[in-house]
């Protein structure tokens, strides 16, 4: 989610629709060719899931997914923090 264009293609999905490459793009301004490399980001990282009809791959966001990786969050931020460097002494 460090690309702004992921970002902004995410967040066609929040309300849960479920969208083509085409209808992404064509509500994103941007070509197909380059929504699809997006949204095939998102897919791998755990935020979308998609599912073929026929020639058409749609999209949707994946709420099992999203709740793995917020738990995964959540550990991180909640684990101890490692090892501490010791003070600097002045000599």
């Amino acid at each position: 989610m460090t690309s702004g264009t992921r970002q902004r293609l995410f967040a066609h999905f929040l309300d849960g629709e479920e969208l083509t490459v085409g209808e992404v793009a064509e509500r994103a301004g941007l070509g197909p060719s380059t929504t699809s490399e997006h949204l095939a980001v998102l897919r791998r990282g755990g935020l979308l899931q998609s599912t073929r009809s026929g020639k058409l791959v749609r999209y949707r966001a994946d709420r099992e997914g999203i709740a793995e990786l917020l738990g995964q969050l959540h550990s991180y931020l909640l684990a101890p923090s490692g090892p501490q460097d010791p003070p600097l002494t002045q000599g």
